[in-house]
């Protein structure tokens, strides 16, 4: 969408109102004709597994006993996850996609849905090319049902009907989308738990960045971000969820997107002015390694010991 809608993102395409959807038909298309690949040619000899990896918030209605509010959660997280997730799992694209798009693309005249369709064989071929699921996931929004009308200009955003909010109660460490909602995590991995058969699950992305450069290298609302999401994981464990394993988002400050430098992530603090990039562990280091040694929460008097 950033890449080939709004060209925000390289390669800075604008192709508005159909790029995101052309774009994202290519990438299922291509991740099937590479799952297919390993499985006839390496799988037998080397035993390994093919899976995607989606990013992916979660949606929580504003007014839980609102129909609308809840169907308008519902389109926030199968325009979200369900666009990529669904025809892999279930073989196309989710209804509420098909329906919203195709109706505004006739309300606009157009001939045909700018949602590219699968053929039948397409289809067959896509369903099931996944061994396992990786997920990123960040945070969480408040979603409400909103209409925009078709005389807009079309894009991704109109075309789902909902505005995303959040709760200023929040904690925001972050960036001005990052906001700590550890509870949402927990409803989005019983959400694929449901939707898709209970798939292998790893967690390829959960962390958080920071406003302002932590010279001190105190980032302690990275230690309490980081215990909220991987105690709501545990909980999904209780809860039946198949996942297998988890990966901080990340090991290093690095290039991040559009943001360079500048948005860091990292447990350890990296020099850039200096030209050797010396590297600084921040104190979620040591919280996250007991974790790691632990394989979770450990007991505290084993860790003072």
């Amino acid at each position: 969408e950033k890449g080939y809608e709004t060209g925000e993102h390289a390669p800075g395409v604008k192709l508005g109102g159909c790029g995101a959807y052309k774009a994202a038909h290519h990438i299922i298309k291509t991740h099937a004709k590479v799952w297919h690949s390993y499985n006839n040619t390496w799988r037998s000899e080397q035993q390994g597994m093919v899976g995607i990896s989606l990013t992916s918030g979660w949606g929580e209605p504003v007014d839980p006993h609102s129909q609308t509010d809840r169907d308008a959660a519902e389109r926030y997280i199968q325009f979200h996850l369900g666009w990529f997730a669904n025809p892999i799992y279930r073989g196309d694209y989710p209804e509420v996609m098909k329906n919203y798009v195709g109706r505004k693309s006739a309300q606009q005249g157009l001939g045909t849905s700018r949602l590219p369709t699968f053929s039948v064989q397409e289809k067959t071929y896509i369903k099931g090319t996944s061994d396992f699921l990786g997920i990123g996931h960040f945070t969480t929004r408040y979603v409400i049902q909103k209409s925009f009308p078709f005389l807009q200009v079309s894009s991704y955003h109109t075309d789902r009907d909902l505005a995303e909010l959040v709760d200023p109660k929040w904690p925001a460490p972050g960036p001005k989308w990052l906001y700590s909602v550890p509870w949402g995590f927990r409803r989005l991995l019983n959400f694929i738990k449901t939707q898709y058969g209970n798939p292998l699950i790893y967690v390829t992305e959960n962390g958080v960045s920071e406003k302002v450069q932590c010279t001190q290298l105190c980032d302690e609302w990275r230690i309490e971000y980081l215990k909220g999401y991987i105690n709501e994981i545990l909980k999904a464990l209780n809860d039946g969820v198949n996942v297998k394993g988890y990966t901080a988002w990340s090991l290093l400050d690095k290039f991040e997107w559009n943001k360079g430098f500048s948005e860091r992530f990292g447990f350890y603090h990296i020099d850039f002015k200096n030209k050797n990039k010396p590297r600084y562990p921040k104190a979620s280091v040591d919280y996250y390694k007991n974790i790691i040694s632990a394989n979770g929460f450990p007991n505290s008097r084993e860790v003072r010991s």
